[in-house]
């Protein structure tokens, strides 16, 4: 079976709160690695991934949209000339062409752009494609709790399922199945069953660590999001992860990095396990 052609798409700049975006991790230290402007808030992109094969187009995540007003705008300050039906097109694709989105988690960073606005309906923005996440993430996203509620925008995803190109893909009680010759594992550090896919690419494999390492500056155990459900737990999936990644010589994607879309890995003199050959694509 050959893999897919992995393109990276732009969909923008959104600013998150620096501290809640390094954690435990003291500003002195972060800063450094994304400096963050006069209110804390610092930079990070929204890269999604379209994998192409025997006709498939297949959009992993979707970025924030454009469907939300102002007043959600002035907290999240989405910027810059990129967007995902832009980068799309640079690619000669419409939306009509995307054949399946996979969501790897259904925050509004991720969602936002599965959704449009038509005349007064909100519509799924790719009305030929079957959109994808699994039954478990859904009711969490649908019965949040108060920690994660303001994540979950409903009109990000209730569209999709009345619509009826929603479906669920079956882990049947499973840590990780294969579908579409991807490898998807659920994750629980971040949020509820978040899926990262594993992807075959020139000989190796290269990750989409969605939210689990959302960025290069990641990489290191303590630095986990202020946002991770159960940031205990996401250490452990991060650093199995990362030792998998180092033995197998694979590649991580990073969905938020404002500079670079992925790197490789090393270990260094010390022991740890650190990025190498960062590139702002594949």
């Amino acid at each position: 079976m050959s893999d897919y052609k992995l393109h990276v798409i732009q969909t923008g700049f959104f600013k998150l709160d620096g501290g809640a975006m390094f954690g435990v991790v003291p500003r002195r230290m972060w800063e450094r690695l994304n400096p963050p402007d006069e209110n804390n808030m610092c930079t990070w992109a929204m890269r999604c991934l379209l994998l192409q094969k025997d006709g498939r187009n297949i959009l992993v995540d979707t970025g924030i949209g454009d469907k939300q007003g102002e007043r959600f705008r002035s907290h999240f300050h989405p910027h810059g000339d990129d967007s995902l039906l832009k980068s799309l097109s640079q690619l000669g694709l419409a939306p009509s062409d995307i054949t399946d989105v996979l969501l790897t988690h259904l925050h509004f960073d991720h969602s936002g752009g599965a959704v449009s606005m038509s005349g007064d309906k909100m519509v799924p923005t790719f009305p030929n494609a079957t959109y994808w996440t699994n039954e478990d993430h859904w009711e969490w996203a649908m019965n949040p709790n108060p920690r994660e509620k303001a994540s979950y925008l409903k009109e990000n995803f209730v569209p999709l399922k009345d619509s009826g190109c929603l479906k669920f893909i079956d882990f049947k009680g499973n840590e990780e199945v294969e579908w579409e010759g991807i490898r998807l594992r659920l994750l629980y550090g971040h949020t509820e069953a978040m899926m990262m896919a594993i992807i075959p690419y020139n000989q190796t494999q290269l990750v989409y660590c969605a939210d689990l390492i959302p960025s290069m500056h990641h990489i290191g155990i303590p630095y986990v999001m202020s946002y991770d459900l159960r940031p205990l737990h996401t250490m452990k999936e991060k650093e199995r992860l990362l030792q998998e990644a180092l033995d197998g010589n694979w590649k991580l994607f990073f969905e938020h990095d404002p500079v670079n879309a992925c790197c490789e890995l090393v270990q260094n003199e010390r022991g740890r396990i650190v990025s190498n050959n960062p590139s702002s694509d594949l």
